[in-house]
């Protein structure tokens, strides 16, 4: 462009007609290149695929797809930014999308939603970088960043496996010692045959077993602060669900019942998310 300019400074100045052509030609080369460089950045629609475990703080893969929607014209030489995160593309031909891959990192829990992406090209000759924006909708959880608690459990360590027993109280696992009846212990308990040989009623202490349900109450869980109490509930949710452990949570005054599958561990990873932000 500025070679442009002093050609056209020097053919006013002198009046030369072949000063004038060149100018000429090079305007017109400019003006062609220009409306090339539009072309092949309109009609491009992006899409970004998230997976359903986004965590804060930590960097997720992405993928990315993009689709020339012209008709007739290929567009060339593409880079899509989400986020800042650039992917780039050589060749996009009419009706056929192509996928790519970056990382994405989320600073905070919560709902989020994506700026539309940022197309730019460089096509044809790279006197300028052209630019337009593509709407990127939806918005998503991001969930807690994940940290190791060791908050005592009832029922055992959080990777305990199914039907193992634990050093806790329960009534379905191993025979752990006989004590005195204190009262409210089930029948099914009470040592019959000790006790006919004591004046006083013996029942069985049994421990636990690691697949009974868990809830976690965020209130009961220490840490110096409301995310950090998150952190640490969203490692023992992933934990316990691993081990086969139902896990429910108490959030305040709202509870929800224990489950096992992963649909429900992604569902109380949401609530943690969202909490307090309301």
């Amino acid at each position: 462009m500025a070679t442009t300019l002093l050609f056209g400074v020097a053919a006013v100045n002198t009046g030369n007609n072949l000063l004038f052509l060149i100018v000429s030609a090079m305007l017109g080369f400019m003006a062609v290149s220009g409306v090339l460089g539009w072309l092949n950045i309109r009609g491009l629609s992006v899409s970004v695929r998230l997976p359903d475990e986004l965590y804060a703080g930590m960097k997720t893969l992405v993928s990315i797809r993009i689709e020339n929607r012209k008709r007739l014209l290929p567009s060339f030489l593409i880079t899509a930014a989400v986020s800042g995160s650039p992917v780039s593309f050589i060749l996009l031909d009419p009706g056929k999308p192509q996928t790519g891959s970056l990382l994405l990192a989320f600073d905070r829990r919560g709902m989020h939603t994506l700026q539309p992406a940022l197309i730019s090209s460089p096509f044809p000759v790279n006197f300028f970088v052209r630019f337009t924006v593509a709407p990127v909708s939806g918005s998503f959880p991001v969930f807690p960043a994940p940290r190791a608690s060791t908050t005592a459990l009832q029922g055992g360590k959080p990777d305990s496996g199914p039907a193992r027993s634990s050093s806790a109280k329960g009534y379905e696992g191993d025979l752990a010692k006989i004590s005195d009846y204190r009262g409210g212990e089930p029948l099914k308990l009470i040592h019959w045959r000790l006790s006919a040989k004591h004046e006083e009623l013996k029942v069985k202490e049994m421990t636990a077993t690691a697949d009974q349900p868990v809830v976690l109450e965020l209130d009961l869980i220490t840490g110096s602060s409301l995310d950090e109490r998150l952190s640490y509930c969203t490692y023992l949710v992933n934990r316990l669900v691993k081990a086969g452990r139902p896990v429910g949570l108490k959030l305040g005054d709202r509870l929800i019942a224990p489950g096992s599958t992963r649909s429900h561990r992604l569902k109380l990873l949401g609530e943690l998310a969202v909490y307090g932000k309301n």
